[in-house]
């Protein structure tokens, strides 16, 4: 049978999702980002299975090898061992379920808590929301790492406590940028528009609001995320959260860090590890809050 001939050839216009995508995969930044993000929350999951040895384990037949690509390394424990004989590969690989893990689920809950807080003050008017607005001001004039070590401080030390500390100092910077930019939105003519059509204010948030803040709520997170990591970091080097011999990246540093004339490894590669997390976190996130501006144009 003869082909079936088109005459008028059907135009596929791509989806807003599909469209966001094709603009993300052709920025090689932001793969380059996606794929190293990839990586270290592969890392978080499937660290403990993929460990050689036990973090724990101590051999004093292998004290402070070096790595093994150094003249006195072993294929063995290939990043080399610490000044108790335990494998600094396998460490690396727990550490990033107490650092990562830790910090991703720290920003998760502020953006949860704090994005649902911004914006059902940003759709209120009248005392209470000016109220609200002006306490951020006074919590955002407060770095969020001193605020988590004054809150670490108050609660004990401990990896649970910098968590749950973290996830507080850090929702007044979520709800501020929520409320900001829902704010911003609500008061544009075509949402005005909306609104003297009669939508209810649930659909018009639904709808209207959400999908044209959501690069700003992109941007937030990986904002919070990046200083996540580097907050946890920070408060467990301090001695303030994960304690040893736990394998948490800023406590490895500070359990080295006496050593690092003799064992530079212990300290560049937590210290490499924590790097790469932040600049895959930035390097994703941009390139994810372009797509999306791109695909609201």
């Amino acid at each position: 049978m003869p082909s079936k001939v088109r005459i008028y050839p059907e135009i596929r216009i791509p989806s807003p999702l599909a469209q966001t995508w094709q603009t993300f995969r052709n920025d090689p930044r932001a793969m380059t980002g996606l794929w190293l993000f990839a990586f270290f929350i592969g890392m978080a999951l499937l660290g403990p299975s993929l460990a050689s040895y036990d973090p724990f384990n101590q051999n004093a037949n292998a004290l402070l090898l070096p790595p093994s690509w150094e003249t006195n390394g072993s294929l063995h424990y290939f990043l080399g061992t610490d000044d108790l004989g335990r494998d600094t590969l396998s460490r690396l690989l727990y550490g990033a379920q107490l650092t990562f893990g830790s910090a991703l689920t720290a920003c998760l809950l502020a953006m949860v808590f704090g994005s649902c807080i911004g914006i059902v003050a940003a759709m209120q008017h009248g005392l209470s929301s000016s109220i609200l607005y002006h306490m951020l001001d006074i919590l955002l004039s407060i770095p969020s790492l001193l605020l988590a070590i004054v809150l670490v401080s108050i609660m004990g030390a401990s990896l649970d406590n910098a968590l749950l500390a973290i996830s507080l100092a850090q929702i007044p910077q979520f709800i501020r940028a929520s409320f900001n930019a829902v704010r911003e939105e609500y008061n544009k003519e075509y949402i005005i528009a909306v609104r003297l059509d009669g939508s209810t204010p649930f659909r018009i948030l639904r709808l209207a609001i959400l999908p044209n803040i959501l690069d700003v709520l992109v941007t937030q997170t990986t904002r919070g995320l990046s200083a996540a990591i580097l907050d946890i970091s920070a408060v467990c080097f301090l001695g303030l959260g994960a304690q040893s011999p736990l394998s948490e990246w800023g406590t490895m540093i500070a359990d080295s860090l006496d050593l690092a004339y003799i064992s530079p490894w212990n300290v560049a590669l937590p210290g490499l590890a924590i790097m790469l997390s932040v600049v895959a976190t930035n390097l994703m996130g941009e390139g994810l809050r372009k797509a999306l501006q791109q695909g609201q144009e």
